[in-house]
């Protein structure tokens, strides 16, 4: 049979099951949002490159599938890149499709001429460019294929426009079945922990993605471990689980004498490998060899499966020992540490201290709400004090860090789940990236409700600044500037909050009424996070 190029791309993408593609509109692209309306594909226009890269990831963290965002020729694809390396530092498998100028005018300067793929090449799994018609359907089939292949990942794939516009005979290819390998060392890791008097699971994104979170339970409960998350690894052990701890860590990491490491690199969040103890034994189990040689090495390393290494582990590791004092010791430390936090959680003061937002957002949400983090300080404290239950309940910008991630990864979350809450959480800093995103939430009738901690600066520069120097420069917006109003020209609903005791009714009256909602919540811009630099 014969298409045109645009509709032998949303063919594949139909046969791979997605039914959404985010985008920007472009000349580039018309053939393939041709492609999509005939073949039932709902296309989400958002109002900058990056967040249509964004809300792909969005979906794909969501669903853990693919998601699929098509960025115009140049300046579309350049702009898509942060949200691309924040992709591939996320594990994320998005699928970038990319407008080009026409091949047969190659070299001729038409509009937006450039070349993608050397810059686009290191953040991806693959890039391609489809240099005709005929070889579009393989191209993007094995696009699709790779990203969602472990480790999943970002891919490109570019149609010169002449091409994507021509028809031409093609086949659409099935999905390429690949086998899950288990890790060799089972039996080693399975022994370590079984014997271990302090043992400790940390994991975090890789555990997500590798479909592992009954098998680390089953685990855990069967040795008694305590288990600690980061990135997305939150909620795949329900915050209030017996197991689950979160204010303990640094006791756990330093004291245990066995850590089981699932699917989280020993980067900045674990101080390079420095937050465990010297004489702590690491098991890092991850779908990918240890890609961080410059930091502190495995003492087992298992590369494999991550759900079929953990049943294994546990099938090995039987009952093995319980160690009542251990989990006791960090239950106390847990306890001590949430009451020391009571005073900061009932804080009185206006504008309001960012953990006192927290306290009153967690009477709200519901256990399956989907929290979204963009911005500094205001996030880190979201870190702390948000309750996750399930896994895909947490998003945030991951170790890329890159702001104005949050608005796109929130549309993407409310497109696949639009009977759940889905909370933004945003830094009045972080709102300048991706705040006309507002615009993309009320044209689609995506009722996300952002929650904003405005305290008028960059605090996440402004403190370290007047620590070192006694001054901060360029870190410095207006104060209590009405982020509210603005979304409300939007065709959203705006709430202004300066009284901590307004909060939750505005919380509230914005999760019930349907609507995007931005509630502008002024917060002290006196009060620092207690952060420690990993720096070395």
């Amino acid at each position: 049979m014969a298409d045109h190029g645009g509709r032998i791309v949303a063919k594949v993408l139909k046969s791979r099951g997605v039914d959404t593609l985010f985008t920007l509109s472009g000349g580039h692209l018309f053939s393939i949002y041709d492609g999509c309306k005939a073949e039932g594909i709902r296309i989400l226009d958002v109002r900058h490159e990056q967040t249509a890269a964004f809300a792909a990831e969005g979906m794909a963290k969501a669903t853990r599938g693919v998601g699929v965002a098509a960025l115009t020729a140049g300046p579309g694809v350049t702009n898509g890149m942060s949200a691309i390396a924040g992709a591939q530092s996320n594990n994320s498998p998005v699928v970038v499709l990319g407008g080009r100028a026409p091949e047969m005018r190659w070299g001729s300067g038409s509009l937006q001429e450039i070349d993608h793929l050397p810059f686009v090449a290191p953040l991806v799994k693959s890039a391609e460019t489809a240099r005709t018609t005929d070889a579009i359907a393989a191209l993007t089939a094995t696009a699709f294929d790779t990203a969602a292949a472990a480790p999943s990942g970002p891919t490109f794939v570019d149609y010169p426009m002449d091409v994507v516009f021509s028809e031409a005979e093609y086949e659409i290819p099935g999905p390429v079945a690949r086998e899950a390998r288990a890790p060799e060392g089972i039996e080693e890791a399975a022994a370590m922990l079984a014997g271990a008097e302090r043992p400790v699971i940390m994991a975090g994104t890789g555990l997500y993605w590798g479909r592992g979170e009954e098998q680390m339970r089953v685990l855990a409960e069967a040795l008694g471990v305590p288990v600690f998350l980061n990135g997305l690894g939150r909620g795949c052990l329900p915050a209030d689980h017996d197991l689950a701890f979160s204010r303990a860590r640094s006791t756990a990491l330093q004291g245990a004498d066995v850590a089981l490491v699932i699917g989280v690199p020993l980067d900045f969040r674990l101080g390079f490998g420095g937050s465990f103890g010297e004489n702590t034994k690491l098991i890092r189990l991850d779908v990918a060899p240890n890609a961080l040689s410059a930091n502190r090495l495995p003492d087992l390393d298992l590369v494999g499966d991550v759900a079929d290494g953990l049943a294994a582990i546990a099938a090995a590791a039987g009952e093995g020992r319980r160690s009542k004092a251990w989990l006791e010791q960090l239950d106390n430390v847990e306890r001590e540490a949430r009451e020391a936090e009571r005073e900061q959680l009932d804080d009185p003061r206006s504008p309001l201290h960012p953990v006192r937002v927290y306290r009153e957002l967690d009477n709200v949400l519901d256990r399956d709400a989907v929290v979204v983090g963009d911005g500094g300080d205001f996030v880190s404290y979201a870190g702390r004090y948000i309750n996750t239950y399930e896994p895909g309940c947490w998003m945030d910008p991951g170790p890329f860090g890159c702001l104005g991630a949050g608005p796109g990864q929130a549309i993407g979350a409310k497109v696949a789940n639009p009977d759940r809450q889905v909370c933004l959480l945003l830094g009045d800093g972080a709102f300048g990236f991706a705040g006309m995103e507002f615009d993309t939430m009320a044209r689609h009738g995506l009722g996300v409700v952002g929650v904003m901690g405005n305290n008028g600066i960059w605090a996440l520069e402004h403190h370290p600044m007047k620590y070192l120097y006694g001054y901060s420069v360029a870190a410095e917006l207006r104060p209590e500037t009405r982020y509210d109003e603005l979304v409300e020209t939007l065709g959203c609903e705006g709430v202004l909050v300066k009284d901590p005791d307004e909060l939750r009714p505005a919380l509230e009256r914005a999760f019930a009424s349907g609507a995007p909602t931005l509630v502008n919540v002024i917060t002290d811009p006196e009060i620092a996070y207690p952060r420690k630099a990993n720096l070395a």
